[in-house]
């Protein structure tokens, strides 16, 4: 493929200040002030906070900086603060001593499938040595319906990589739309876990007027934290409950009260700066319907990227990414040092890399914008990428995008961190295949709609979502369900055929994604009829999960 106008793209001097949005006006108003310029970073210290109280020196004005009209090369001089911001770590030298992976953990689910069955808890077998190699090899149910399992993860997982192994026994499992949490014993048999505990929703709806659970790391001090993007209601409503590391059980809210987002969804931190990042979501009633685009310029999908202080729990910077711009998914540099990560925005098509700068304060830039398709026979005249995730390796030299609508994963090469290079993309199904419903009639970056993908006789349907990568950086496992309305909204075949698990192979080099041929998990031929598979972890390590203090 020809990449150079990606890497045009890429290579521009772009660099515009924009405003952001004060916490306070957030929460009382709850309007969203468009971008502005701002001269001087160093002049915005200081400021009064919600309920009355003074912030911290760190709290500022950040800097959103877009593109504009290619300039030439200097023409800014010493404001080119991509340059001055950009860093090149060395590779993690643990990365490569982490066994390869064998077993998986796969979250699925019903609900939506017309199937009366609870979700549960896939154990795929990853060891090419093994007779069962590429199948689902025990299955746990939950003792509910229609939970919605999403997302899960460890509860423990932030430490070094050469002792986290023998903490990761518990798997935490929290309900989307249920609200429920499980919590799964995977140490006791890894090849056959068992649920090990239930937090009803009850618990959570009482003690923290949360609702809508998503995204799970484990804080440094042992404490597990959950991000929700709802209120009980399915009203939006952002923050993070807290569940004690020893008891597993709910604790309460982690943020200050008066200091609750708009909306939430995912969420990364970085120990040694003292911060947490966390992105906005959808509001849970409306997105449980499916996608409306008459739900666009009416505050459904998120803006905001919010910046926190660790330790003291405070909400110290909040970036507007724009209207209807959704961002979901949000990763740190895995360099325990590294102050710079990157958000997605799932609409706009947008990747920012935020970074800190002068003052302890922080800061975000367009990298990479995936330009929407304009079609026909679809639900708007222009098609978003929609990506819903984001990976970067273990030794941070790639990142990774799913993108689940033009149903592409593409990889960027991160020599320098402030221009990522596309160096591989390859088409795992999406909306856009050739023979299918929808028309392409401008793309900007294909001269023809791809071809459907047919692997071991088995056609795939649906657009990549959620992505594993192994420890080494050389297997990228991908599953293909978003969220079981909109599946059933975009690609009704999915929720008839069921989902799969595909395997790709990595080229760590110089680049490049190939799909292996030879691996397919089929969730369609489950015992109890196709469902829909989501998340995916690894008992070994992944690069999702691991969080270097």
């Amino acid at each position: 493929m020809d990449y150079a106008q990606d890497a045009s793209l890429h290579g521009r001097a772009a660099h515009l200040e924009g405003r952001q949005v004060p916490v306070s006006q957030q929460l009382a108003a709850r309007r969203h002030p468009p971008v502005r310029a701002v001269q001087d970073l160093q002049a915005q210290a200081g400021g009064t906070g919600v309920c009355g109280r003074q912030h911290p020196p760190g709290w500022t004005r950040g800097c959103v900086q877009r593109r504009r009209a290619e300039v030439p090369a200097g023409a800014l001089g010493g404001e080119d603060r991509c340059r001055v911001q950009c860093y090149e770590y060395p590779t993690c030298e643990d990365v490569v001593r982490v066994p390869r992976e064998e077993i998986a953990y796969v979250t699925c689910t019903y609900r939506e499938t017309c199937v009366d069955q609870p979700d549960f808890l896939a154990t795929v077998d990853l060891n090419p040595r093994s007779p069962c190699y590429g199948q689902v090899i025990h299955r746990l149910p939950m003792p509910n319906l229609k939970d919605e399992l999403h997302f899960s993860g460890w509860s423990a997982g932030c430490t070094c990589l050469d002792t986290v192994a023998a903490k990761r026994n518990k798997l935490i499992l929290p309900g989307l739309i249920s609200s429920r949490i499980y919590v799964v014993d995977v140490g006791s048999q890894c090849r056959a876990p068992k649920l090990w505990k239930t937090i009803e929703p009850v618990d959570v709806f009482w003690k923290c007027n949360k609702g809508h659970l998503s995204v799970v790391h484990s804080l440094p001090n042992g404490d597990i934290l959950i991000s929700n993007m709802g209120d009980p209601s399915g009203n939006a409503k952002g923050g993070f409950v807290v569940l004690d590391g020893e008891t597993l059980e709910v604790k309460g809210n982690w943020e200050n009260e008066c200091e609750v987002p708009l909306s939430g969804y995912d969420f990364w931190y970085q120990p040694r700066h003292n911060v947490l990042i966390s992105t906005a979501g959808l509001v849970p009633k409306c997105a449980g319907r499916g996608f409306d685009p008459n739900d666009l310029k009416k505050g459904v999908f998120g803006r905001h990227l919010n910046v926190w202080n660790l330790s003291c729990r405070s909400l110290t910077q909040c970036f507007d990414l724009g209207e209807d711009s959704l961002p979901l998914s949000v990763k740190f540099l895995h360099n325990p040092d590294a102050a710079e990560g990157y958000v997605s925005c799932a609409l706009s098509g947008v990747v920012y890399r935020f970074y800190k700068c002068e003052r302890e304060n922080w800061a975000v830039e367009e990298v990479i914008r995936i330009p929407a398709k304009e079609v026909t026979g679809w639900i708007m005249p222009k098609m978003p990428a929609f990506t819903v995730e984001l990976l970067i390796s273990k030794d941070d030299r790639y990142l990774y995008l799913s993108n689940w609508l033009h149903g592409d994963i593409r990889q960027y090469e991160l020599c320098k961190t402030c221009k990522p290079r596309l160096v591989g993309q390859v088409f795992v199904g999406g909306s856009i295949l050739r023979g299918g419903p929808v028309a392409v009639c401008r793309d900007e970056e294909l001269k023809c709609q791809p071809e459907p993908l047919v692997v071991k006789c088995k056609r795939v349907y649906g657009g990549p979502s959620k992505m594993q990568l192994s420890v080494d950086g050389k297997r990228l496992y991908v599953t293909n369900s978003f969220y079981s309305s909109w599946d059933k909204q975009f690609y009704p075949n999915l929720v008839k055929e069921g989902s799969v698990m595909l395997q790709l192979d990595v080229d760590t080099e110089q680049g490049g994604l190939t799909v292996n041929k030879n691996f397919l998990v089929d969730f369609g031929k489950e015992p109890n009829g196709p469902c829909l598979a989501r998340v995916i972890r690894f008992p070994s390590g992944d690069s999702s999960s691991d969080i270097r203090a």
